[in-house]
């Protein structure tokens, strides 16, 4: 997936001159944590957020130093903390240098620069024009289908081709070791796994593979050290651990 397939379109802005109480009352309308700042021919000039707004003289949170230190600092460092603490324009508060991405710009590589710039959200720039924003709620909204949305219905044998294409993908699964039976939509997993999170891991891609109803857990632990497999103990040995799919 791309930033054009999960971003808002409808994004709300202001400009430079905007009076910064009238930014706020419309970040707390709307119940947004972030507005893209344009300059008067409409081009991104930078963000404001809830971030450049912590330390303002308004809620008495203005960083307070030792006289000592702040007459070891450059004059123009202090002055510039006074404009962003005590300006009510939000030129003067916002963000200037904004990380930006591209229509085309995959979600992986946007959930990294998420990460590494610790932001919450990047506008999508196109020919240097704002067409639309990418925030942590729209990656969200990819994680939550449609609650109207009918379950893709699938044979066993879809299910289980589906299930194995995964496992065999992936490089913790211990293709070797396992197998996988598909009856009526209930998954048994069966064979031998060499630690614990592979026996999640295992369940969880049974569990997300359309069509399944619930997933049985006949897996023995195999100790590649010893050589010894541990079988489950007394019921879970018959009939194997079963839960129910998600």
């Amino acid at each position: 997936m791309k930033a054009a397939d999960v971003m808002t379109r409808r994004v709300l802005t202001v400009t430079r001159d905007t009076p910064l109480e009238d930014a706020v009352r419309l970040m707390l309308q709307q119940r947004i944590s972030g507005l893209p700042v344009l300059d008067e021919a409409g081009a991104l000039v930078g963000i404001l957020t809830e971030g450049d707004l912590l330390r303002r003289v308004e809620t008495g949170t203005v960083k307070k130093r030792p006289h000592w230190l702040e007459l070891l600092l450059p004059p123009g460092r202090l002055a510039a903390e006074y404009v962003h603490t005590h300006s009510h324009k939000v030129e003067d508060v916002m963000t200037a240098k904004v990380i930006v991405v591209t229509p085309e710009a995959p979600l992986e590589a946007i959930v990294d620069t998420m990460k590494r710039a610790r932001v919450k959200r990047v506008p999508v720039v196109d020919n240097g024009r704002l067409v639309g924003i990418v925030s942590r709620a729209d990656l969200l909204q990819t994680l939550a289908p449609p609650a109207d949305e009918a379950p893709t219905p699938a044979s066993d044998e879809e299910i289980r081709t589906r299930l194995w294409a995964e496992l065999e993908q992936s490089d913790w699964a211990p293709v070797k070791l396992i197998s996988v039976e598909v009856h009526d939509g209930v998954v048994a997993l069966k064979g031998s796994i060499t630690g614990e999170w592979e026996r999640e891991a295992l369940r969880v891609a049974a569990e997300n593979t359309p069509g399944v109803k619930a997933v049985e857990d006949h897996l023995a632990w195999f100790d590649p050290l010893s050589g010894s497999v541990l079988e489950p103990d007394g019921d879970e040995a018959r009939a194997g651990r079963r839960r129910p799919a998600p």
